[in-house]
């Protein structure tokens, strides 16, 4: 190549410099302008984050207000609560954060912010009108009766915020949260939080709006048996059916017609009612032979069905739904309706009721009978307060909740329309045959024969594991049981058969229900490898095994199981409720293709 000359080397630096000079001008607007539109969203941000702060607030001081029955004050609440929801949704609706939300870098985030703005505005907007018009007191009875023309009138505005509720809930629960900022996928997931459990609050009126007039008589004289579990002897569903109560309802006016005892039903020399391969081989025939044992199953349509039979065939003549409930529930209720004295027995307070029933009991009283009636006159009582006295609807609305999540509250009907309705409720207790979680059951039996329940705490851990090459996951269940049994000094009917071989240890028989599709693959007792025994019960795998727990002493079993295919990361735990409510931990993980 020939030499440039001076001239020519000179203009190419030029041309250089004002290319140079040009991409940087440009490079320095698009910065400018980034940072214009960065900042303006920035503010739009901080600005709707306020207003969603605010709103969060206020929704909390609005649902205080309406459980409480403040209507004017909840007016001017939603009033407040609609401007701060109205701000956010405005500052996060224009064209340009819209068009930020369409970036790679931060577009999901802003996405998900105006997700937020939008649903919070439409539950204020759609779902809390109608509720801040509620008069809750028409959902509650009064003088021993509900009024059922009253509850039909409330009826249409329970439907609309539960209509609102679950749409809302529908679209946060497609908003997606890898890559969001920490604050904002928090506030997602707080915000699921809350719609679920507004979605299980409305939707639960809803249902029993519907139901009530027609299960409390409304279309003619009902007959109902309630059952009170007695938790001091663990079954699946809780306890024992010990007392028993007929309840009658015609027209919203709801009484307690006759009582009893559960073993006053006898045995049967056969199943009242015919049991499929899988229940014979869990539980044998006892399921259907005694009263005691109808619970032996989680699936509470099962016991309810099996104890009707029971009692029919014991004279008592045909019942259109059995409703079960324990002392743990009971403390619950004490807590809304104050104390209720007992004639003869001690006065039944919140925080005591449960050592009252399931311990004081048996030291005060020894005969069977004569504890079996102090169950039942101690339901009744705490059932006549709840009809009769004046009390807080929030507080009872409360109650019932924190009973009904905890399934100590559960209810079979006979008549199959009704049943339908109210099958996907956990008031229901029904064992679930299809799932979109991980659901794993544990499940507890007595095998001492004997009272100890009141004396066992319970821890359970359960932790889902990665996705395998065939999809499928492992889950690892710890459980973690205590007695606190005293190791002398219990009465004959506490220390009962003693079938551990020792009166003072009480055996624990563990169901553990794997997740649909999945089985049980291994258990750990005390870290070292047990024997699991199993079957199969409305499509799961079940694990058996016998636990014996020593006075003042812990054991930990580890149970390892496994998913069907294309399983989600989410898990939930179904645990038989006790005397003292467990500690509980769940621990996700991300779906398969993230």
């Amino acid at each position: 190549m020939g030499d440039v000359s001076p001239t020519r080397r000179r203009t190419s630096r030029r041309a250089f410099r004002r290319n140079l000079r040009r991409a940087l001008l440009t490079a320095l607007v698009v910065v400018c302008l980034l940072g214009l539109v960065g900042g303006w969203l920035g503010l739009r941000g901080w600005q709707a984050r306020g207003n969603l702060d605010n709103a969060a607030s206020l929704a909390r001081e609005l649902s205080q207000q309406v459980l409480d029955g403040e209507t004017v004050q909840a007016r001017r609440t939603l009033a407040a609560l609609q401007q701060q929801t109205a701000a956010a949704r405005s500052r996060t609706g224009d064209l340009g954060w819209r068009a930020a939300g369409n970036t790679p870098y931060g577009g999901s985030t802003l996405s998900a912010v105006r997700a937020l703005a939008v649903g919070v505005d439409e539950l204020a907007r759609r779902a809390f009108p109608p509720l801040v018009e509620l008069d809750l007191s028409t959902l509650l009875p009064s003088t021993g009766r509900l009024d059922l023309a009253a509850l039909r009138a409330a009826m249409p505005a329970v439907s609309q915020a539960d209509t609102a509720a679950q749409e809302v809930r529908e679209q946060i629960r497609t908003v997606p949260t890898d890559g969001l900022q920490p604050a904002v996928q928090e506030a997602v997931r707080l915000l699921r939080t809350e719609l679920d459990r507004l979605v299980t609050l409305t939707s639960a009126v809803r249902r029993s709006g519907a139901l009530l007039p027609v299960l409390l008589g409304g279309s003619g004289t009902r007959t109902y048996l309630a059952v009170f579990q007695n938790l001091a002897e663990p079954r699946a569903t809780g306890g024992i059916f010990g007392a028993y109560a007929v309840i009658q309802a015609s027209a919203g006016r709801v009484k307690i017609v006759k009582q009893g005892a559960a073993s006053e039903l006898r045995s049967f020399e056969r199943p009242v009612l015919p049991l499929s391969r899988e229940q014979r081989a869990l539980y044998t025939d006892l399921l259907g032979i005694y009263p005691a044992d109808v619970n032996l199953t989680p699936h509470f349509p099962t016991a309810a069905t099996l104890f009707r039979e029971m009692y029919r065939r014991a004279g008592g003549g045909a019942v259109d739904g059995v409703l079960a409930t324990d002392p743990v529930a009971l403390s619950y209720l004490l807590r809304a309706v104050g104390p209720v004295p007992v004639p003869g027995h001690p006065t039944l307070t919140a925080p005591t009721v449960v050592r009252t029933l399931l311990s004081d009991t048996y030291r005060r009283l020894d005969a069977p009978a004569e504890q079996d009636d102090y169950f039942a006159a101690s339901a009744k009582a705490v059932f006549n307060a709840l009809l009769n006295r004046a009390v807080n609807p929030r507080a009872v609305a409360e109650a019932l909740g924190t009973a009904v999540a905890e399934r100590r509250i559960l209810f079979w009907s006979a008549h199959a329309a009704e049943q339908r309705e109210l099958v996907d409720s956990r008031l229901a207790g029904v064992l679930p045959d299809r799932e979109t979680v991980n659901n794993v059951g544990v499940f507890l039996n007595d095998g001492s024969g004997a009272k100890l329940g009141y004396y066992l705490k319970g821890a359970a851990d359960l932790t889902v594991g990665d996705c395998r090459p065939d999809g499928r996951r492992e889950i690892h269940l710890r459980l973690t049981l205590r007695s606190t049994t005293p190791s002398s000094g219990l009465s004959e009917s506490v220390r009962g058969l003693a079938m551990s071989g020792d009166p003072y240890t009480m055996r624990v028989l563990v169901y553990v229900f794997s997740p649909l599709r999945g089985s049980p693959l291994g258990a750990r007792l005390d870290g070292k490898p047990e024997p699991v025994g199993g079957g199969m019960e409305r499509g799961r795998r079940v694990g058996v095994l016998a636990v014996d727990i020593k006075p003042g002493r812990t054991r930990v079993l580890e149970v390892s199981l496994l998913t069907q295919e294309k399983a989600s990361g989410a898990a939930e735990l179904w645990l038989t409720p006790g005397p003292t409510p467990w500690t509980t931990r769940i621990s996700p993980a991300p779906a398969c293709d993230q």
